[in-house]
């Protein structure tokens, strides 16, 4: 058994898997429903409605709902998309043991305690037929997947088939009194719609579950007798075929495999039988410790089963379904059923060589697990599980690629497993005495060496690649040495690049990738299932999990590069084509668009020439590229990428690209993004681009301060006068100190009535005339000041007046230009921004050849919104100013 899910909960009494999603629900005696996702192993949804346990639930096949029946006797139909009950189905009397969809009709059959089996039609949510006849509890009922059939099971011991082909030809009709006689029938005469055609009598006591097998004859049934038995039926009758013994209490649930020829049962001893269905033989037994089992479930098309038990549920597999293959060149040697087969890539031809297992040796789990292939030898080393661990050499005859029928007198021996380590050698590892046995192509041990760490495992690495129970190492038979070892969980596959260079360590949810001395270069961690993977000629390692094909780089970087249906196993690549083998064993050709991790891996490699020529052919795009480019440092490069004109902002501003993000600003135009270009601006030192940002957003404070620093005495005063015009005594009196001007500070002090503190300042710069008005002014309230001398207050002359400061250089980076031409916004120059003329390219108002008494510094022209023209804007024409 392949345990692929586990969960732990109160008993699981009824299961039912998803038919195309990777979900199973499972009813709970405690009452709940839980939807979980087995790949994940998450649990997805509850639903606790019904009152005490559930014992019956059941998926829809195609619309998004489930059925569910309990001991409350309701029968409730969810819709799990709305996480809700839709509609309650009552009529019976006592526990509900089962609920079915039907495949096809609206309908749903149960099977209850009040020993009657109902069939419901769930549109119009009314009972359509009552089957009467068992003359104890019904523990079971199931829709036939074909015939209009029922199959039903009962502690009266008795399994019956009933036939309601009828009942489906009368709801066809149309005519709504038909219907109602018809559920009239049902009610009173106990279902005339519905027919016993069979009665299968033999087990010794109630019988617990009976179900039909998807495409022969046959019913299996399970009873408290402790036996298996199974039924053929034809259109006359139905008959006993055989008994299977080995349970050793009540069995709980039997059905047929619906991939295999086997039948699977469990049991009240704790037990899982595995039934073969031809021969009738136990083929395996799993068993608990504590937990009786009550439910079996069996993936529709999917080599899936789910048991419940008392404390939870598992999902498994009974048998690996990955294919045994090795590659050589461009040839592929895989087995197949039990036949041994060639495929050639160049040609796609795939051909059968030789049959590799005897007929009847099909029991569970002993299939191959690998496969060594020596290319000079021609010869074949298959490792399975029989025995406990064992292998069969095999020599594929000269005129080889021809059918082969004959059976091989293979050369087999017992070990761990083997590989083969050179042109006539394989090595062999013997579990019990820690050795590692080189053996010739006669199975001749020609050499013994033991290994320095116990080992379950061994891989071909030129040498032997060892794996220990938490780390894998590099043994040389020949120098008896540990070449190097790495920590690693456990290492299901190894797969090698093809100059040796590099190793892939595939375990089941961790990939770790090294150099061939087991250096470590990176691990990834997936949350589903790893299963294969390959090296393409670039260096990037190409892997799948149950759902996807992705790639990872040498740093570790990884992406998804196409979503699968089915899991798929990876043998090779070549260019933008992987070949995968399936679980049928078809050699599947898929073709893949690699361009996203070409690019990826050409930034890594500083690979620019590249990166240029895929920008300009590539329709590279999507918010997951541009984070990328962010994360790695290429922000110009994600620059070109990208339309909406608030991420190109934040992207020009990050590669300090301060032309794109003034276009972009000038689209955006607001405020927040005019001020950040500014900051931008003034860290590199534009003052030209400082000053038209300040501009756009009216932040006068700043502009003043700006022209203060940068010795701009004329546009300073021009701001002193708007602030006079826009009653702005604070920024009134700031500009006038910039400026030094002391008669308009006190003229300023004055109207704002401050006479005090103008007379104070006349007073300081000894403006005699004017502290003779001023005192007459404060009549006799004439503040004392101390005598000093004093000087005026002049602002420093600024080291450079005008233009821009010696500018923060922004560098034309790796790309050196080759991509202006590329994405939106192409026809800007990238140049370093010292290049630029701003002063003229962006029309920076320029103040000198405006009068004091006619402010019109109003962007019109840029295409300012209108309501920047309201108050508090530069738009002062309605204003009179001052001679």
């Amino acid at each position: 058994m392949l345990t692929k899910f586990e969960t732990k909960s109160n008993r699981v009494k009824g299961l039912s898997f998803h038919s195309k999603r990777p979900w199973i629900l499972a009813s709970l005696h405690s009452g709940v429903i839980q939807l979980w996702d087995y790949r994940m192993g998450t649990l997805i949804d509850r639903f606790d409605e019904h009152d005490g346990p559930v014992r019956g639930v059941h998926f829809h096949q195609s619309q998004p709902l489930f059925v569910s029946g309990g001991d409350d006797y309701k029968i409730k139909v969810w819709n799990y998309k709305l996480h809700r009950c839709l509609f309650t189905l009552l009529g019976h009397l006592d526990y509900i043991r089962t609920v079915q969809f039907h495949h096809e009709n609206p309908w749903i059959v149960s099977a209850s305690d009040d020993q009657t089996i109902r069939i419901w039609n769930w549109q119009s949510r009314t009972c359509i037929s009552v089957l009467t006849g068992h003359n104890h509890y019904v523990m079971c009922a199931l829709f036939h997947p074909k015939e209009d059939l029922v199959v039903s099971a009962s502690l009266d011991q008795t399994v019956r088939v009933w036939d309601i082909g009828s009942l489906k030809k009368k709801t066809v009709s149309p005519a709504d009194d038909i219907l109602r006689l018809s559920q009239m029938n049902a009610d009173f005469f106990g279902g005339v719609d519905a027919v016993v055609k069979y009665v299968l009598e033999g087990h010794d006591r109630g019988v617990n579950w009976a179900s039909f097998h998807p495409t022969l004859p046959l019913i299996v049934s399970g009873a408290d007798d402790r036996q298996v038995k199974i039924w053929r039926m034809n259109d006359a009758k139905a008959w006993e075929v055989d008994t299977l013994r080995g349970h050793m209490n009540n069995v709980s649930c039997v059905l047929f495999h619906s991939r295999q020829d086997i039948i699977v049962s469990n049991s009240e001893d704790k037990s899982i039988r595995v039934w073969d269905a031809t021969k009738r033989t136990g083929l395996q037994t799993f068993r608990r410790e504590h937990d009786r089992f009550w439910i079996l479930g069996c993936h529709p098309e999917m080599n899936l089963l789910a048991a419940g038990h008392d404390s939870g549920m598992i999902v498994f597999k009974l048998e690996r379904e990955r294919p045994a293959f090795s590659v050589s060149g461009d040839s592929l040697y895989f087995v197949k059923d039990r036949f041994l087969r060639f495929y050639e890539y160049s040609s796609q031809k795939d051909t059968q060589i030789l049959p590799i297992r005897r007929p009847g040796s099909n029991s569970l789990n002993q299939g191959p697990r690998t496969l060594s292939y020596s290319p000079t030898e021609n010869a074949i080393l298959i490792c399975s599980d029989v025995d406990g661990g064992s292998y069969e050499l095999y020599i594929i005859p000269k005129e080889s690629i021809t059918r082969g029928d004959t059976v091989q007198d293979a050369k087999r021996g017992v070990g761990g497993s083997a590989v083969f380590v050179a042109r006539n050698r394989f090595a062999v590892l013997e579990k019990s005495t820690n050795q590692v046995l080189v053996k010739n192509l006669k199975n001749e041990i020609v050499k013994k060496s033991a290994l320095p760490v116990a080992a379950d495992a061994i891989f071909y690495a030129g040498n032997l690649l060892c794996r220990a129970e938490d780390r894998v190492y590099i043994f040389d038979l020949q120098q008896r040495l540990v070449l190097g070892d790495l920590q690693a969980s456990f290492v299901r596959y190894v797969v090698w690049s093809s100059d040796m260079e590099s190793v892939a360590l595939l375990s089941k949810h961790s990939i770790i990738i090294a150099d061939k001395k087991l250096v470590h270069r990176c691990t990834l961690h997936e949350t589903i299932r790893v299963k294969s993977g390959s090296w393409d000629d670039n260096g990037v390692f190409i892997y799948t999990t149950l759902t996807h094909i992705k790639y990872c780089l040498p740093n570790g970087d990884s992406g998804i590069i196409k979503t699968l249906d089915t899991p798929v196993y990876i043998t090779k690549i070549f260019g933008n084509t992987i070949f995968c083998l399936d679980r049928d064993g078809k050699n599947r050709p898929i073709a893949i668009d690699s361009t996203e991790y070409i690019f990826k891996l050409s930034l890594l490699k500083k690979r620019y020439d590249h990166v240029m020529s895929m920008i300009r052919n590539s329709e590279l795009c999507g918010q997951a590229m541009i984070s990328y480019l962010q994360q790695k440092g290429f922000p110009e490069v994600a620059l070109h990428f990208v339309k909406d004109e608030r991420t190109r902002f934040n992207l020009a501003l990050e590669s300090g690209n301060i032309q794109i993000a003034v276009a972009s600003a000038k689209e955006i135009d607001e405020k927040d993004h005019w001020y950040r270009l500014g900051v931008e601006a003034l860290r590199q030192g534009n003052s030209g681009i400082v000053e038209y940002a300040y501009q756009r957003t009216k932040n006068f404070e700043r502009l003043s301060f700006l022209y203060l620093i940068t010795g701009n005495l004329d546009k300073l005063s021009k701001m002193m006068k708007i602030a006079e015009v826009k009653n702005d005594v604070m920024g009134q009196f700031h500009n006038a100190l910039y400026l030094g001007d002391v008669q308009e500070r006190i003229k300023i002090l004055v109207n704002a009535g401050h006479l005090p503190l103008a007379y104070a300042t006349a007073k300081t710069h000894g403006l005699n005339d004017v502290v003779e008005d001023l005192a007459e002014k404060l009549q006799g309230n004439i503040p004392n000041l101390p005598s000093r001398s004093s000087s005026l207050l002049i602002p420093p002359t600024p080291v450079l007046c005008g233009g821009d400061w010696p500018l923060l250089r922004v560098m034309k980076g790796i790309f050196e230009g080759g991509l202006d031409n590329v994405g939106k916004g192409g026809n800007e120059e990238y140049e370093d921004a010292g290049d630029a003329d701003w002063g003229e390219d962006l029309d920076i108002v320029d103040g000198e050849n405006i009068q004091n008494g006619d402010i019109s510094m109003a962007l019109d022209d840029e295409g300012a919104p209108e309501e920047e023209n309201e108050e508090g804007g530069w738009d002062l024409e309605d204003l009179e100013l001052p001679a």
